[in-house]
C-alpha cells in the first residue's frame, strides 16, 4: 500500500467538466471514446455498456479510463445506434443538459457526468497506463453523494467553487482508486503497469516529452535523456510500459491537441503545428484515426457540452 500511497501524492489530478444530463431518446454509442477520464452516475434510468451489455444499476457509477473505447447504451429498448462521430454531431437530439441544482439527482432518465484527468508526476495518465477496462463502481453512496455535490457546484456561482471543485475532484479520484485496491480489481494490470512509476530515466523521459511534445522527440534524443543507448531506449521504454515510445508520443500530442481545441481559439493548423506536425493534412488523418472524428467536430462537441 505504501507504493500507492506515494503515487496517489504524485497524481496530479485536474477537473474537466461536469454536467447533469436528462436523456431525451435512447442512443447506442458503437465506439465511445474520450482522453479524459469519464466518471457517469446513473440517477434514474437504464445504462448498459461494453459486448456483453453490462448493465449499470441505478445509484451506481460507470467508470471509463481516458483512452479506452467502449460501446454504450443510454436508455431502455430501441435505442439509435450511432458511432461516435455520428453522436457527436447530434447529440442535442439525444441529451438536454440541466441547469436546475434543485434537479440534480432526480429526473427520470437522467444522469451526472464528470471527466477529469489525473497524471502521476503530471506527466502519465495514470488510469490509462494502467491498461484497466471500464468498470461499475457499486454500494459507494458516499462517493456517489460527492459525485452529486460536485455537480451542483459547478452549476453554482459560489465563491470559491474553483477551489471547492479541486477539493472533490481529488477526492473522487482517491476513492476511485481506493474501491479498486480494496476489492483487488485488476491485480494483474496493477502489478504490472504500476512498476514503470518507480523508475528514475523513465520518469524523466516522461517529463522530458512533456517539456518538449512540440520539438524532435526521436528516439536518438530520448536515448540521451535516459543515457541509455539509441538501439535500447525504444526497447527499454516498451519493456517498461508495454507501449513504444513514439506511440506513446502520439498519443501525448493529440491529447494536447484536444485540450487545445476544448480550451482555445487557435485554428486547426496552429493547433496542428503547437502539438509537432508540421503537414496540416497528416496531423488530421491521425486524429480522426485515433478519436473516430475530425479535430473541427471535436471541438464542435465541446460547444454542444455547453448548452
Amino acid at each position: 500500500m505504501e507504493d500507492y500511497n506515494k503515487i496517489i501524492e504524485s497524481l496530479g489530478v485536474r477537473f474537466i467538466k461536469a454536467k447533469n444530463i436528462k436523456l431525451l431518446q435512447p442512443i447506442h454509442i458503437k465506439n465511445f471514446y474520450d482522453v479524459e477520464n469519464t466518471i457517469v452516475l446513473l440517477h434514474q434510468g437504464e445504462i448498459s455498456f461494453g459486448p456483453e451489455k453490462e448493465k449499470v444499476k441505478e445509484g451506481d457509477i460507470l467508470f471509463i479510463p481516458g483512452g479506452k473505447m467502449v460501446s454504450l447504451t443510454y436508455g431502455g429498448s430501441n435505442p439509435t445506434t450511432l458511432s461516435n462521430e455520428e453522436f457527436v454531431s447530434n447529440k442535442e437530439k439525444y441529451f438536454a443538459i440541466n441547469k436546475d441544482t434543485a434537479k440534480v439527482g432526480t429526473l427520470s432518465d437522467s444522469f451526472g457526468y464528470i471527466t477529469f484527468e489525473a497524471k502521476v508526476f503530471d506527466s502519465v495518465n495514470f488510469f490509462a497506463s494502467l491498461d484497466i477496462p471500464p468498470f461499475v463502481i457499486n454500494g459507494t453512496q458516499e462517493l456517489a453523494k460527492t459525485i452529486n455535490e460536485l455537480i451542483v457546484e459547478e452549476l453554482s456561482m459560489y465563491p470559491g467553487k474553483e477551489r471547492v471543485i479541486k477539493l472533490k475532484t481529488e477526492e473522487i479520484v482517491v476513492e476511485v482508486i481506493r474501491y479498486i485496491l480494496k476489492n483487488r480489481l485488476f491485480v494483474e494490470q496493477l502489478a504490472t503497469n504500476s512498476t514503470y512509476f518507480k523508475d528514475p530515466r523513465l520518469i524523466d523521459i516522461f517529463a522530458y516529452i512533456k517539456e518538449y511534445l512540440g520539438g524532435d522527440l526521436s528516439n536518438k534524443v530520448l536515448a540521451n535523456v535516459a543515457n541509455v543507448s539509441e538501439d535500447y531506449v525504444g526497447q527499454y521504454f516498451k519493456m517498461l510500459t508495454g507501449i513504444n515510445p513514439q506511440d506513446y508520443i502520439e498519443y501525448q500530442r493529440m491529447e494536447m491537441a484536444v485540450n487545445l481545441l476544448r480550451t482555445s481559439k487557435k485554428s486547426i493548423r496552429e493547433i496542428g503545428a503547437e502539438v509537432g506536425y508540421k503537414d496540416t493534412a497528416y496531423f488530421c488523418r491521425r486524429f480522426k484515426m485515433m478519436f473516430g472524428i475530425p479535430a473541427g467536430k471535436m471541438r464542435r462537441r465541446e460547444s454542444l457540452m455547453n448548452i
